[in-house]
Order: structure tokens, then sequence, then C-alpha cells
């Protein structure tokens, strides 16, 4: 098959998987509307208040959920919706899977040259975070909410960062673009999983709610971040020496080091936080949020606001 027609066929894979995504969150969101309301379960060094006789009561009386009390069942319709989802989602993820190989043999080069290609790459490898993760543990109360940034950034790639199939400009016909930006697209999709969950964390109250209990939510975003940055480090280390081998400096002061830098000490300073001084919960969160909004400037507002050598990207 000619070039054209897989540069075709490859738009047609990222329409399918849009489609595809937004009817995975339906299905996600069906389950997390209907499905059981949960207790906020308490953050690890929160200290729980001991029960007495008559606690039970003064609960029920306050509106707080019990151990003993009866719960409604979950509407099958809810369970299958969420079922549904998790399968609509693997169907999405192959459709954006087929994009991405259809375009790469259309131009005969690794994928992501540009900031369309770089985006519908990131959003197949936040799904991929997302539907791997979800083979081990179950948050699958995530999958409407990361649904929903792999839809927006899809279309936002078709629609206004889109640019036709064909060749690179010389600086990035280099191997050095299958070792620094795969790296630094796996790395951006665990960040998008964990940013999702932050925002969560933040929205959720502390009684019963639809949404996953705040510890969950914590715990779900420290892993993929604990997994991210230190493929965010081995990014930035071979965008480094890849600007040595095509500008001859390793560093220069570019918009885009600059940024991916900062992305790197924030992200540091959440798990030096945590592990230092015990941060937990919302401070915790609010760290590693300015460090996402940090990470979102440097995937799309440094190409599209600040001039720098990575512009034609």
């Amino acid at each position: 098959m000619s070039a054209e027609p897989l540069a075709e066929l490859s738009d047609l894979f990222v329409v399918a998987a849009v489609l595809l995504y937004l009817f995975a969150m339906v299905g996600f969101a069906l389950e997390l509307a209907f499905g059981r309301a949960r207790a906020d379960a308490p953050v690890k060094g929160r200290a729980r208040t001991p029960v007495t006789v008559g606690a039970a009561s003064s609960e029920a009386e306050a509106g707080m959920p019990s151990d003993d009390a009866p719960q409604q069942p979950v509407p099958a319709f809810a369970l299958r919706g969420g079922i549904a989802g998790v399968v609509l989602a693997w169907l999405g993820w192959a459709a954006n899977l087929g994009a991405i190989v259809t375009r790469g043999l259309a131009v005969d080069r690794w994928p992501w040259g540009n900031m369309y290609e770089f985006i519908v790459a990131i959003c197949f490898a936040a799904v991929s975070a997302f539907l791997i993760t979800q083979t081990r543990t179950n948050i699958r109360f995530l999958g409407g909410f990361v649904m929903v940034p792999a839809a927006l950034g899809l279309g936002l790639a078709s629609k206004v960062f889109y640019t036709s199939a064909g060749p690179v400009v010389p600086a990035l016909n280099s191997y050095w673009i299958a070792i620094h930006v795969t790296a630094a697209i796996i790395a951006s999709g665990l960040f998008v999983l964990a940013g999702v969950a932050g925002v969560l964390f933040l929205v959720r109250g502390d009684g019963l709610s639809r949404l996953p209990a705040k510890a969950e939510l914590e715990k779900a975003a420290h892993r993929a971040i604990v997994l991210a940055f230190p493929l965010w480090t081995f990014a930035v280390i071979a965008g480094a020496l890849w600007a040595d081998r095509a500008w001859g400096r390793y560093w220069g002061w570019d918009p885009k080091e600059v940024w991916s830098f900062i992305t790197w000490v924030g992200y540091a300073a959440y798990l030096h936080a945590r592990v230092t001084a015990g941060w937990r919960g919302r401070a915790a969160t609010v760290v590693q949020l300015v460090a996402f909004l940090a990470l979102l400037f440097n995937l799309v507002g440094v190409n599209i606001f600040i001039e720098g050598l990575h512009s034609y990207a």
C-alpha cells in the first residue's frame, strides 16, 4: 500500500479511536453514576475516631455509612456499563495503535515528528497506562475520566495540530527520536493518569460520594508518578545527548529544555516531599498538579507561544 492511502487510513483510525473512547466514557459513567456510593477511606496517617457505645446510631443520625447498614444492590446495567467501558477502551486503544502504525508506515519514520503525531502518541500512552494498570489493580473508577482527555486530545490533534504525512526536518531524522521522544511519550501518558487522579482527589468531598475514596486516588497517582519519573529523567538526559549531537551543546536554555527541567523539578519535589516530609493528601496532590500543569505547558504551550529550537515540532 502506498503512502497516501496509509495516511488516510491513519486518519480514519484516529476518528474511530475518538468515537470508541467516547462510547467507553459513557459506559464508565453509567457504572459510576448508578453504582454504590462509597465513604471516603482514611488517608494513611489520619487518626481514627474510636467507636464507642451508641456510635452507630450517632453515625446514622449524621448520615454516615455503617458497616451493618443495608446497601442497595448495584443495577445490572451499571455493571455491564463498566465492563462495556473496558471493552470499548481496548478497542479504542487498538484503533489508536493502528493510527500510529499506519502513520509510521506512511512516512517511513518514527511517527512522532510533529505536534499532531506527538499528541496522538501521548493519548495512546495515557490509555495504555490506564488499561495495563487496570489488569493488575482495580482502577476502573478512573476509566471515564481518562477517556475524556484521550478523546479531547485526539480531537484537538486532528482539528488544530493536524499535519499532513511527510518527511521531517533533518534535525529530527535521527535514531535519537526513537529513544528520547519515546521515553517522553510513555512518561507523559503516566503523568496524565496521575493528573486525572489528582484532580478527582481535590474535587471529592469527605463523605459519601460516587467518586473513589481519596486514599485510592492518591495511591493511583503516586504509583503512576513513581513509574513515570525515571522515564522522564531518562528523556531529559537523552534529549541533552541528542542536542549535543545535533547542535554541538548539551544544554542551551532553549524553552523546551527549560520547561522539561521545570517539570522534572516539580515531580522531584512531589516525590521528595512524600519521602522526607511525609506529605500526604491535599498538599502532595497540589504539588503534583503544579508539576502536571508545567508538563502540559511544556507539551503544548511552548510550541505555540514561544519560539525556540524545538518550534519545528
